[in-house]
């Protein structure tokens, strides 16, 4: 097994992984201990994403997610981290009112959640305008295209973007006007390889691809489908590499089982009075304590 890389990930670290490698390795996270988890393992870049709506607070898409929920969650990731760079993810409507607005929103995943930089959606000219105006005010930004969730009404359903001409010149554009503005990466959400390979090769700054094919210079997925917990659809693009869903499962089932028939706890998991404390405190033989009354 190789040795888990140490140093310190920097954007300036991640944009030279352009030009010599190695990929970027990124997954989301949204609490201490899995953060300690995946930093542990050596991923590069942890990504706070406004999927913990779906994967950890039940909602039905990314739209209902506050700011507050996202500072909430991402403090507590970057707790955890030492050597990950950890990006906060803007949160539908937190940055479709103005400039002034979106910075104040982005800084928060700074100056209070201890993030490094922050994601936002989409590529349209205000949209542009925005990451420069973050850029400004010295917010490292990640941008993200193709397949944008927080898009979903207008959508109506989650499908590959860029599978027409039109559309895919349009994702080469949002990716080069992103780099543009400021971006230091960019996320590809759901395209053709073929598209990906090309906005790979036509932009400086790293592409991050999730659905998007091997051409990316870094992969992100969801940690909650890589572990195979059960939260409904699963993509075409996502690869389980555990079923913790089964093994979590499998747990309660045997603890509930061991209490049901009193296995559980036994000897081994009570504590016991030392002998002279319960030679005073115990009745003497043959006497039992009063029962408690319920």
């Amino acid at each position: 097994m190789a040795a888990t890389p140490s140093e310190k990930i920097t954007i300036p670290s991640l944009q030279a992984r352009k030009t010599v490698g190695p990929r970027i390795v990124c997954l989301t996270a949204y609490d201490h201990p899995t953060a300690r988890i995946l930093d542990e393992a050596g991923v590069d870049l942890i990504l706070v994403g406004d999927s913990l709506g779906m994967v950890v607070l039940g909602y039905e898409n990314t739209v209902p997610v506050t700011m507050d929920e996202m500072i909430h969650h991402t403090k507590a990731v970057t707790r955890a981290v030492r050597r990950a760079l950890v990006v906060g993810d803007m949160p539908y409507f937190s940055f479709h009112l103005s400039a002034d607005e979106t910075v104040r929103n982005a800084s928060r995943f700074l100056k209070e959640a201890g993030a490094a930089a922050v994601k936002i959606e989409g590529a349209s000219k205000k949209r542009l305008k925005l990451v420069e105006a973050m850029v400004e005010a010295e917010i490292p930004v990640m941008g993200h295209v193709g397949l944008t969730p927080q898009s979903i009404h207008h959508l109506g359903r989650f499908r590959v973007k860029g599978t027409a001409v039109e559309g895919a010149r349009r994702i080469i554009e949002d990716a080069a006007g992103l780099e543009s503005a400021g971006a230091f990466a960019v996320v590809l959400e759901s395209v053709p390889v073929e598209v990906a390979a090309e906005v790979t090769r036509a932009v400086k700054i790293p592409t991050i691809g999730i659905g998007a094919g091997p051409a990316c210079d870094g992969q992100v997925l969801v940690f909650h489908d890589i572990m195979g917990f059960s939260t409904g659809y699963s993509p075409k693009f996502v690869r389980k590499y555990a079923d913790v869903h089964a093994v979590m499962s499998g747990a309660v089932q045997a603890y509930a089982a061991d209490v049901r028939e009193g296995r559980f706890p036994d000897d081994a998991t009570s504590y016991h009075l030392k002998a002279e404390v319960a030679a005073e405190f115990l009745p003497k033989r043959g006497r039992r304590l009063p029962s408690r009354g319920m």
